[in-house]
């Protein structure tokens, strides 16, 4: 089930009117576990199993580390809640991919190794909810958290819905005590909860899938070698698609959650804003980020153990970021590209230290920020390599023999919604929506939802998944 259908709608009015009612506690918990349990069995319905057995592993490696009372033991629950995470992770999201390598490895070494095809169907949010579930248990190893008072709660902490299958990732202190006491909306939470979610389905199915998405498509799919106004345009328009994409999923996430009176964290603030690739991963999918950050950048050494060792943590961190993306090198590839920009960034700063950019120069930075991000989403769009080299050849103008493929609305278009996002986003670089929002005349915000709300509405086709829910 997806947020932009009319499933959803239906779905979301049944919980929210549930939820409304006066009910135990305990019972309205065990509805929204229900609920969630039937939003995800929509996709596919075996699937719900590797939930349970998910939640079932790590509620119990959670229970055996505060009873352990040896070292050794502590240790062995941690890695049966590791092992068990990542095992599943690895089979349904890695398998292929590990066998089609080891398979191009054979035959490099003259070996005629031919397996048969590993038809596995990938569970819809599994990278999600694997590192939601894993900062659990890992949490409770490290004594940062006490686990959960109840099975109940834990459950719906990992199943809980609107951030179940692309985040924001989540982490146990952050909504399990949410669960503790009766939580229902306020008017103005409602509203403001609705108000999110048009904004979050608005970004998805009018910017990105209505105008963005066919023009990164005619060029990224299309065996047509792109000149340089091509090759830029559908890269520049992809940018906007997958930040309207997935930065309207958590939106709409975020929303729903408030809806129903619990509180979610930010996931992007404004990224297309940033001054430096530091600062972009402060903005852009920061749940995330902050994920590798505690989990495996400050695990490996962080910056505690001289220079050298930074950069490795910094390095293996983001590759093993970009291929938690997806089962494909190109992943790999934009994940070491964001690496070598954070390095050198890294160096730049210790090197001038005290130095202080002008405005001018500030948004020069800016920019440059913006350009580099834009040449890494060209590993993260295209399938292959092959295709990545030829869209950076076009866009450095090396095609020369290149044919237009866009037509001249879908540049215009292109031009206008991505030029207009990048001005948003640097008007709103130190600003947040609420505040926004608060200091705006209510006709004006009355006008502009009730706007959004009509473009949906006519909008509104085929319900096309977001394209975060591959990862």
């Amino acid at each position: 089930m997806v947020f932009n259908s009319l499933t959803f709608v239906v779905f979301f009015a049944c919980v929210l009117g549930l939820h409304s009612l006066p009910l135990p506690w305990t019972i309205k918990k065990i509805d929204l576990l229900i609920a969630s349990y039937l939003f995800y069995a929509a996709w596919n319905p075996p699937f719900v199993i590797l939930l349970w057995v998910s939640t079932v592993i790590d509620w119990y490696a959670a229970q055996g580390l505060v009873k352990a009372r040896r070292q050794a033991a502590r240790h062995a629950w941690m890695l049966l809640s590791v092992t068990a995470n990542l095992g599943m992770l690895g089979y349904f999201k890695y398998g292929q991919f590990l066998l089609d390598n080891f398979r191009a490895l054979a035959s490099a070494v003259g070996l005629d190794y031919h397996p048969a095809h590993y038809d596995i169907v990938l569970p819809v949010g599994i990278s999600f909810y694997t590192f939601a579930t894993m900062s659990y248990t890992l949490d409770v190893y490290l004594r940062r958290a006490a686990p959960a008072r109840n099975l109940l709660d834990y459950a719906l902490f990992v199943t809980f819905f609107p951030h179940l299958v692309a985040g924001p990732i989540m982490r146990p202190s952050e909504l399990v005590p949410q669960f503790a006491q009766p939580r229902r909306a306020t008017g103005e939470q409602l509203r403001f909860g609705l108000a999110l979610m048009t904004l979050g389905l608005f970004n998805k199915i009018v910017l990105a899938d209505s105008f963005l998405s066919s023009v990164a498509e005619r060029v990224y799919d299309s065996d047509k070698i792109p000149g340089a106004l091509d090759a830029w345009a559908a890269t520049l328009a992809f940018s906007g698609q997958i930040f309207c994409d997935f930065a309207g999923y958590s939106t709409t996430a975020i929303g729903a959650a408030l809806c129903l009176g619990f509180a979610m964290p930010d996931n992007f603030r404004f990224p297309y804003a940033a001054v430096g690739f530091s600062d972009f991963w402060r903005r852009w999918h920061i749940t995330l980020s902050s994920w590798l950050r505690d989990y495996l950048y400050i695990p490996l050494g962080g910056n505690r153990h001289g220079a050298r060792r930074t950069y490795i943590a910094l390095m293996s961190t983001m590759l093993l970021g970009g291929l938690w993306h997806g089962a494909n090198w190109t992943f790999v590839a934009w994940g070491g590209l964001h690496g070598l920009f954070l390095a050198v960034e890294r160096a730049l700063r210790a090197r001038f230290a005290n130095y202080r950019p002008s405005p001018r120069v500030f948004v020069l930075l800016g920019l440059l920020t913006y350009t580099l991000v834009n040449v890494t989403w060209v590993f993260f769009r295209a399938k292959t390599f092959g295709k990545a080299w030829s869209v950076l050849r076009g866009m450095v103008g090396q095609n020369a023999a290149a044919r237009p493929i866009l037509a001249t609305f879908s540049l215009l278009s292109a031009a206008a919604i991505v030029g207009a996002l990048v001005l948003t986003h640097w008007l709103m670089r130190a600003r947040t929506l609420e505040s926004v929002i608060e200091r705006a005349p209510p006709a004006a915000v009355c006008g502009i939802w009730a706007l959004m709300a009509f473009a949906i509405v006519i909008t509104q086709g085929s319900a096309s998944a977001f394209i975060y829910f591959q990862f």
